[in-house]
């Protein structure tokens, strides 16, 4: 057994086992935590101050010591002790050696259990709002390739095979729209998420005179909680969180993927800058995408997090259990691993050249044309379906060499010379009319569409 004191120490005739407290402890990662927990300690204390609970002098002692510790903290200068099982333990001991008397009085009306509530709503409210800014500089990004691409074209795929024409800067706002998305479930989360738990104890209120409220209001909360076992209880914003960082991981992931393609000797559409970029250390002509690659491998780590913290969450009855302890290390790795994969993706799309002259070449081939044709003979009076097989015959035949598909298309009655035009480079684009289609003329609308998004906070 140890010697430590505990916050319980009082029930206990002894300390805890060391086996015990080694898994207990959470101190090694929700250290990071000490600026959120300082500053729900002093709406606290601030609170408990104004309720009559704790005398001017107390507030004014505790309050001092409160901002020492910060001081002490951001400095690094802080000295943990080894009874020291949480930041919140450390924070209060702290702050009871530095104030005395009132420093004991810090707790009162508060639970470990709303505490960590509001410490790490606080925590997520910050990060999201930080990841925020991040989607947004990549848009930006995507937006400043996309102007600089002009009308270069490139082949569209489905299921990874050639399918029509669209626009680089048409591809490129497609992960923006993407991302879109992404911020406005990082929005939505942070207003769900947006509630104090302050107050709500250990699982059922206090019997002393405290104002949620009023602590909800001076940390900038949106609203306060209305049953406290669900306040102790809810971890739905760190699975929500998880979620909404997983599948931003996978529309990275989907980004990475297309450089990997992209940048391979096979495909020629674009080339990585060297300094995101790695060498081999057995072959030195080797150039390779490993920030795209990082980024796909990635999201299989932050789905991993979401399934196994919802693992841990679906059997347990209300309200608090030690087993919640388990959020914080799967939720700060997706925030860490989310915010490294955005930062370096950014630099490493802001710094690829596309080669737009082989792209163009690939896009250019005849049988890129094929809807463009049936759609050709659909503005005639022909039904789809129709014209989709009469296109479908002349390719098959193209394919089997019978002759060229200009040829074939100048040939066939339907057609004919006009529509051998349709063939010529970059012809597809240029027809293209559809509201947020894959043509020049409705790219305008789209690229200014997404500028004036991108350009509000």
């Amino acid at each position: 057994m140890t010697d430590a004191k505990t916050l319980w120490h009082g029930r206990f005739e002894g300390g805890p086992a060391e086996a015990l407290q080694a898994l207990n402890d959470s101190l090694p990662f929700d250290r990071r935590m000490y600026a959120e927990d300082i500053a729900g300690s002093v709406a606290h204390v601030t609170m408990l101050g104004e309720v009559g609970l704790l005398g001017d002098a107390e507030v004014s002692a505790v309050l001092d010591a409160l901002h020492e510790v910060q001081a002490e903290m951001e400095a690094g200068s802080f000295v943990f002790a080894a009874s020291d099982e949480d930041i919140h333990t450390a924070v209060e001991r702290r702050v009871t050696e530095l104030a005395g008397a009132p420093g004991a009085k810090l707790h009162t009306g508060r639970s470990r259990n709303d505490q960590v509530a509001t410490d790490l709503r606080l925590w997520v409210r910050g990060e999201l709002d930080s990841l925020q800014e991040l989607i947004r500089t990549f848009q930006r990004t995507l937006l400043a390739q996309a102007d600089a691409a002009g009308e270069a074209y490139l082949p569209g795929y489905t299921h990874l095979q050639q399918a029509q024409p669209v626009p680089l800067a048409h591809h490129l706002l497609a992960h923006g729209w993407a991302l879109e998305r992404d911020l406005d479930r990082l929005r939505d989360c942070r207003r769900r998420l947006d509630v104090s738990p302050l107050g709500a104890g250990a699982l059922a209120g206090s019997s002393l005179p405290i104002d949620p409220e009023r602590t909800a209001a001076l940390l900038g909360f949106g609203s306060v909680f209305d049953n406290s076992l669900d306040a102790v209880s809810d971890r739905d914003f760190v699975a929500e969180t998880m979620f909404v960082l997983a599948l931003l991981g996978v529309h990275l992931s989907r980004i990475g993927e297309e450089l990997i393609l992209w940048a391979s000797t096979e495909f020629g559409f674009a080339t990585l800058d060297d300094g995101f970029s790695t060498g081999s250390s057995m072959m030195p002509q080797k150039k390779n995408p490993d920030i795209a690659e990082l980024a796909r491998g990635k999201a299989g780590r932050l789905i991993g997090h979401l399934g196994g913290f919802l693992a841990t969450l679906k059997g347990l009855p209300l309200t608090y259990n030690k087993d919640m302890q388990e959020d914080k290390e799967p939720l700060f790795d997706s925030v860490d691993t989310i915010r490294l994969t955005l930062l370096a993706l950014d630099g490493m799309v802001a710094s690829t050249t596309f080669v737009t002259e082989t792209m163009a070449a690939q896009a250019d081939s005849p049988y890129a044309a094929a809807t463009d044709l049936a759609e050709y003979l659909v503005a005639a009076g022909m039904p789809f379906r129709d014209a989709h097989g009469v296109v479908g015959a002349i390719v098959r035949k193209a394919l089997a060499g019978e002759a060229t598909m200009a040829e074939l298309v100048a040939a066939e009655p339907a057609l004919g010379a006009d529509a051998v035009a349709l063939l010529a480079p970059g012809a597809g684009v240029r027809r293209r009319i559809s509201r947020g289609g894959a043509g020049l003329q409705p790219l305008v609308d789209q690229r200014e569409r997404f500028r004036s998004l991108v350009a509000a906070d």
